[in-house]
């Protein structure tokens, strides 16, 4: 390019919304009133509102200046979670709602009591706003006898479709789509059933599903060992000589016959080969792009609050493990913002810019547990309590391209690492600051007392002198001895030793689906690569009987062709309008790629990263199959694959080229057999349909209930 068009375009480029981002902020985060007028008028009055909801939260005479800072912020690529977006500011209009993404339910109890008040629990959280994730291995195995009800129950799965119709009902009404994460013990005795729910048509389609796998279990795998399946014993089961019994940690004791360090007995209800396990998990993930892989040891051992907190569950995308009733509020900052001289030799990334927004932003972020809006008051306490949030980016795909950068090189490999870590350096700073200024969380001044398992997980602290009995205040347990803390510079945890901290977590990676699309003007999701560069998305419309495809461009493909050519085509066979080989996409990459983005900065993020290995229809299973495996050697907290199988479902992103190559078959009233094309249009009902979002509707049960 000539220099005078290279300074042209060294700053960041706006390039107009395209028609899918502004109909997605107008149906999702645009504020209207009760009878469906606009208050935002356009998205910079969306920013508005926020930033003046969030400078409210400070002190009178500081708010002014908060409030040019955040909205400074927001203009230059930083960009609250959806609730925040949504609901921050709009309580005139919307007073029942929160601005927090991410909830998990309180160990859901073994009994019918306990089962229905967390579904009640949970309808009032899902009508907020809020996703939520439950564990449901602490119910008793399919059989099992109840004694008070002297019947047999019918086990975890059924009483899932308790939930997943309630969540469905609560989100039909209130317009949103309602999201829950099911996670389950890898031992529990109905886990083949867990693992193979949602090959049944229309079943527990209103969660994800993940696995606890534990460090024992992968040992288990590895070795070709054998793997026991069991549960806490009842009483008598455990007095019966005959019973083949064994000792476990289990998230609650209640009811159960422990021993002197706190383990529950439990009954061996059989013994598998733990690789046909694992098969099963694996076959079903290539299939159905479930059940995801929650690598749970990890998680505990890695938590910063390690010394008060067990985790067992999730918030639906995996990027938030949370204790019971644990909440954490997300927001993301969008890395393309950041791209000077993009496509170009002189590409570079403006660190100093982008340090400036993270710091802002996490003021901003911590401002919103002011204003969380959470139903329950165990919800309230815990984020309270911790001041948890989740700090990520997204755009890294299409960041990554515009530095001409490939997705999944070395190169790229480094910057993830830099890109995350200079975002969790900065936020521990202002972290302190933020202790200085308003408190730190008030678990970080809470004495605790140290206990033979805590000396056990922590050998160290033993070194430095401390004895089971003392007491220690969470900010020394933290900053000391928590594994992740461990990674930073002394002169950060020596100054949360001393201070404190505002927050007990920082970072955390989510998904990003709509914001990326909306105000990211389809900037790649979170820690993706963009899925496409020309796709389309099937969404949801109010009164129309199945989803509705759109077409929408990668944000990458649209900078190309405004600052380089505008006749660039993923699909072309013309050299001129080719684009070049680093403008990769999904499906180019390989699954070890993606995993080893995921621990560039895993390394970082001190929650967790919701990340797709996405790969195509024809992958070969021998290699997919150990993508898992490899995850866990690389040392990350989990791992999802999905890979497009249309006799499975629709995605909600899909290729052209997928449509065009997959047939649909309808049987007809008369008997008769229609076979279709995915990308075919069809009338039907009154309406006209893609000929795959039909068979989806029509086969997952969903049809003309939106």
């Amino acid at each position: 390019m000539e220099a005078a068009k290279i300074q042209a375009f060294s700053a960041f480029v706006e390039i107009p919304l395209q028609p899918a981002s502004y109909d997605i902020w107008d149906k999702k985060y645009r504020l209207k009133t009760k009878t469906g007028e606009a208050v935002d008028q356009e998205i910079r009055d969306t920013f508005l509102r926020v930033a003046r909801a969030l400078a409210e939260v400070e002190r009178p005479e500081k708010r002014e200046l908060w409030f040019e800072k955040f909205l400074w912020a927001l203009d230059n690529g930083a960009i609250p979670a959806g609730r925040v977006t949504s609901n921050a500011g709009a309580q005139d209009h919307k007073p029942a709602t929160s601005t927090i993404n991410c909830t998990v339910s309180r160990i859901v109890p073994d009994s019918m009591d306990g089962i229905l008040a967390s579904v009640h629990e949970a309808g009032l959280t899902l009508k907020a706003g809020c996703g939520i994730g439950y564990e449901f291995s602490t119910l008793r195995p399919r059989g099992a006898f109840v004694s008070g009800a002297g019947a047999h129950t019918s086990g975890p799965l059924s009483f899932m479709d308790i939930f997943n119709a309630m969540c469905f009902t609560v989100s039909s009404a209130g317009g949103r789509r309602g999201a829950q994460m099911g996670t389950f013990d890898i031992a529990h005795p109905d886990v083949m059933d867990f693992i193979r729910a949602k090959r049944e048509d229309g079943r527990l389609r209103q969660f994800n599903l993940s696995c606890l796998i534990t460090d024992e279990f992968m040992q288990a795998v590895k070795n070709d060992e054998s793997w026991d399946l069991m549960f806490p014993a009842n009483k008598f089961e455990y007095e019966d000589s005959s019973a083949n019994m064994v000792w476990r940690y289990w998230p609650t004791t209640e009811g159960y016959v422990t021993n002197n360090i706190g383990q529950v007995a439990c009954r061996i209800y059989r013994t598998v080969p733990a690789r046909r396990l694992w098969d099963v998990i694996m076959a079903s993930t290539y299939d159905f792009a479930e059940p995801g892989f929650i690598l749970i040891d990890r998680i505990n051992e890695m938590n910063n609050n390690w010394f008060c907190e067990n985790i067992r569950a999730t918030n639906p995308c995996g990027e938030q493990p949370l204790p019971p009733y644990g909440s954490c509020l997300l927001g993301s900052v969008n890395l393309t913002k950041f791209v000077e001289h993009a496509f170009t030799e002189q590409a570079r990334f403006n660190w100093d810019k982008y340090r400036e927004v993270v710091g802002i932003f996490t003021r901003m972020l911590d401002n919103v547990v002011e204003v969380n809006g959470l139903p329950l008051a165990q919800q309230r306490h815990e984020i309270e309590y911790k001041r948890r949030h989740g700090m990520g980016f997204l755009g890294l795909g299409s960041t990554l391209t515009m530095l001409t950068m490939r997705y999944g090189s070395p190169e790229s490999l480094e910057f993830t690492d830099r890109v995350s870590r200079e975002m969790a350096e900065v936020g521990w700073e202002i972290g302190v600051e933020l202790a200085k200024e308003k408190g730190p969380a008030p678990i970080l001044e809470e004495e605790f007392t140290v206990s033979e398992e805590m000396l056990a997980k922590r050998p160290e602290m033993k070194r430095d002198g401390f004895k089971a009995g003392d007491k220690v205040r969470g900010k020394v347990l933290m900053a000391k001895y928590s594994r992740y803390m461990q990674q930073f510079d002394r002169k950060i945890t020596n100054e949360i030793v001393r201070h404190g901290c505002r927050f007990t977590h920082h970072t955390s990676i989510a998904p990003t689906g709509t914001i990326s699309l909306s105000l990211g003007n389809n900037a790649s999701n979170g820690i993706e690569p963009s899925f496409a560069h020309k796709y389309s998305r099937n969404v949801i419309r109010e009164g129309k009987k199945s989803k509705e495809k759109v077409d929408v461009f990668s944000f990458e493909l649209l900078a190309y062709r405004t600052l380089i050519n505008t006749s660039a085509d993923p699909d072309t066979q013309d050299e001129k309008n080719q684009l070049p080989d680093y403008f990769v996409a999904a499906d180019d990459i390989s699954p070890r790629e993606h995993v080893d983005i995921q621990a560039a900065a895993q390394k970082w993020v001190d929650s967790s990263i919701s990340k797709t290995a996405n790969v195509p229809t024809n992958f070969p299973y021998d290699e997919f199959k150990d993508i898992y495996m490899y995850a866990y050697d690389k040392g990350l907290k989990g791992c999802t694959t999905f890979r497009f199988n249309p006799e499975a479902f629709q995605g909600v992103l899909v290729k052209e080229k997928d449509l065009e190559n997959t047939l649909y078959r309808f049987e007809l009233s008369n008997g008769e057999t229609v076979e279709v094309k995915g990308n075919a249009e069809i009338e039907y009902d009154g309406e006209t349909h893609t000929a795959a979002n039909l068979y989806d509707a029509l086969k997952e049960g969903y049809y003309g209930r939106f």
